[in-house]
């Protein structure tokens, strides 16, 4: 199954969400293994759609010149 993708913006809420559960709510063991891995692999998407988005930006600001 294909990996369902999320926007940036909700990306770096449910980050913040995490951390705010993380700090506030004191989750078990298990549950912060599972929160922290998903943090994790937001935090990855959100460096990959910031690269990509830098690529495409770069390419097109060289074909204006």
């Amino acid at each position: 199954m294909a990996k369902k993708k999320i926007s940036y913006k909700n990306a770096v809420e449910e980050i913040e969400s995490i951390i705010d559960k993380i700090e506030n709510g004191e989750p078990d063991v298990d549950e912060l293994s599972e929160l922290v891995k998903r943090a994790a692999g937001l935090i990855k998407d959100c460096k990959e759609k910031l690269k990509s988005t830098e690529e495409n930006l770069s390419e097109t600001l060289e074909e204006l010149e």
